[in-house]
This record gives C-alpha cells, structure tokens and sequence, in this order.
C-alpha cells in the first residue's frame, strides 16, 4: 500500500445533490423548496425555536427546579456497598473510587444504613449517618473522622 493509491470505500463517496437543473433530475423547478413560503425564499430563516409568533414551547412550560453551581456535590454509600469497598479493613475516599463505589468527584460522601454489614471495619473521612455509625460499631468497627 501506498499513500497515493489509498482511495476511500466503494459507495462512501457522494456527489453532492444539483438542484434545480431540470426536471429529469427530479429536484427541478422549485428544487425541493415547495412553493412559495418563508422557506422558498432566498435569505428566508427563523430563529430556532420561533413559532410564527405564536408563544414557543419553551416559552408556554413552567420553569421549574433549580441546580445549584455552588453546592456540594454529594454521594450516599449504603453500609452493604462498604464491604465491597473496604481494603484490609478500612474504608475511606480513595478506596469507594478505587472499587468503583462512587463515580466522579463527590465533594462528600455519606454512609446510610441501607443493608447489613458483616465485618468489622474502620470508616475513616466519611460522613456517617447515625443509625450506620451504630450498625459500624455493632459489628465490631469504628468510626474515624
């Protein structure tokens, strides 16, 4: 192979569509224009989204919910998904990343007693609900700030 016989495929090359070059084409006259009309115009557009006047969409809808940009960007870790995530024992930000836990980049992170937990293990950097931080210790763990 060489650089000047590289061609692309068969059929991924076309030419590109004639309008308004007689009838035999089939994009003759009006040249897929219609008639008449905004659109049939040279240099006729409209603003996306304008709807003739009427009131647009996005307009007619309510607003509603609110985001905000400034917010801390929180994850829920439930105590099920801790066994998975511990490493020799010990549970912290870099493991839940790690094991896939938690996705992205959370600015906290929560413990909630959703599921039971079967080992001892020590949660350390994380949030903790009341109710897991009990469930933690009931089990033989400890809760670290």
């Amino acid at each position: 192979m060489k650089l000047n016989t590289i061609a692309p495929a068969e059929g991924a090359k076309k030419d590109r569509r004639r309008v308004g070059r007689g009838i035999g084409s089939g994009l003759g006259k009006t040249a897929g224009r219609g008639h008449k009309g905004q659109h049939a115009r040279s240099g006729g557009y409209h603003k996306v989204g304008f709807e003739g006047g009427q009131m647009p969409l996005q307009r007619r809808i309510p607003k509603r919910g609110f985001r905000n940009t400034f917010g801390a960007r929180t994850c829920e870790v439930t105590l099920s998904q801790l066994e998975n995530a511990a490493i020799d024992g010990v549970v912290d930000m870099e493991g839940l990343l790690l094991r896939r836990v938690v996705r992205g980049s959370p600015d906290v992170v929560k413990v909630i007693m959703t599921g039971e937990l079967s080992q001892a293990l020590t949660v350390r950097g994380l949030r903790v609900s009341a109710g897991a931080k009990s469930a933690i210790e009931s089990a033989g763990g400890k809760v670290e700030e």
